[in-house]
């Protein structure tokens, strides 16, 4: 009896084992298949791209047929349905007038979208636009449209046709051999910042490999060569020691390094990256609310902290946690050793502050 047992117990440890396993091979397959489809799928969005435009005359011409014949059956039926108005439905505006009465104004101006773009778009230049204007209007730096369209003077004339990449940094196509710590250490910006932009893709979404080929927005990159060119404000620094610290209802510094990616719409924190694995401390005093990795999610082993007047902070990636759920901390206690857990491509802090629900920029409140 106790073998059958045994032997029974063994059968459901291996049945638990290849379910396992065999959910992993589905979830690799479909992922690829997905990466797949979405390079067959751009491939074909770009072919009728370049076929916009070819019958767009005869469409317009047919449909504008098409609507017309509708409006003059449908016209006496709408007419019947209102017998008390004396509206006579073809005393109505033709189109063409309305049209030209919103085409008279000259004030009007072209409108960017605030919507998040994932990909490089082209701009035809206008007149009176400058790089600095074009810049300002969709939101990256002078510098990041002069790099990404070989612009050696900013000299640039009407009908040009400019390359804007969707945030400040640089474009990358993928050679044999590069690496997101290759390209990070080529244009001078972080690993994590590649990992963390949203729409890079990778073919191992674990190890971070790249297809050759391939295009990536490295964030805050700078061009190798153009460095000596253009005088490009650095933002890396390095943090102050947070060292004795009472609370005061302010934060303090959670950890000493380099800061190698600021606060972002795609990445809504700072991270702060030393090799040799410092503490993290408390940036003010609370109740930690979250200690671990529980959920396997890509923050890693990490720290949450309810200061209870509205706001926490978030502490990732820790290789090691000090503190558990439910226990106060005062600010400057510390709370882990920096690490390298999670979706992290190198040891270092990812910081958060959220104040009422919104995402604050470490930087601008840090002491």
């Amino acid at each position: 009896m106790i073998r059958l047992k045994r032997h029974f117990i063994e059968i459901l440890s291996d049945l638990k084992q290849f379910s396992l396993e065999f959910f992993a091979f589905i979830s690799h397959y479909l992922r690829l298949q997905f990466i797949r489809f979405e390079a067959i799928k751009n491939f074909f969005v770009v072919s009728l791209y370049r076929q916009r435009g070819k019958l767009a005359r005869r469409l317009i011409h047919s449909g504008m047929a098409g609507i017309t014949a509708f409006g003059v059956m449908v016209a006496p039926i709408v007419a019947q349905e209102f017998p008390q108005t004396e509206v006579d439905p073809w005393d109505a505006p033709s189109p063409s007038s309305v049209l030209g009465a919103s085409i008279d104004n000259s004030s009007t101006s072209t409108m960017v979208s605030e919507k998040m773009r994932d990909r490089i778009l082209e701009y035809t230049v206008s007149e009176g636009d400058t790089v600095s204007t074009i810049a300002e209007k969709f939101g990256v730096s002078e510098d990041t449209i002069r790099w990404q369209n070989d612009l050696s003077r900013d000299t640039i004339k009407v009908g040009d046709i400019l390359e804007i990449l969707p945030i400040t940094g640089i474009s990358h196509k993928v050679q044999k051999g590069d690496t997101v710590y290759s390209i990070a250490k080529k244009y001078d910006s972080s690993a994590q910042a590649i990992v963390d932009f949203p729409y890079n893709t990778f073919v191992n979404d674990e190890t971070f490999e790249l297809a050759v080929g391939q295009s990536v927005i490295v964030p805050d990159g700078v061009k190798p060569e153009a460095v000596k060119t253009y005088s490009t404000p650095s933002w890396r620094s390095i943090t102050p020691d947070a060292g004795s610290v009472v609370a005061s209802g302010s934060y303090v510094w959670p950890a000493s390094g380099r800061i190698t990616q600021r606060y972002s719409w795609f990445h809504k924190a700072i991270d702060i990256a030393n090799a040799s694995a410092p503490n993290i401390l408390a940036a003010d005093s609370g109740t930690v609310i979250v200690a671990g990795w529980l959920d396997n999610y890509g923050y890693g082993n990490r720290v949450v902290i309810d200061h209870g007047n509205g706001s926490k902070t978030l502490y990732a990636h820790m290789q090691s946690i000090f503190v558990k759920t439910g226990q106060t901390v005062a600010r400057g206690d510390v709370l882990g050793r920096m690490g390298n857990t999670g979706r992290s491509t190198g040891t270092h802090l990812h910081f958060e502050i959220i104040r009422n629900g919104v995402y604050l920029d470490p930087l601008a409140v840090l002491q």
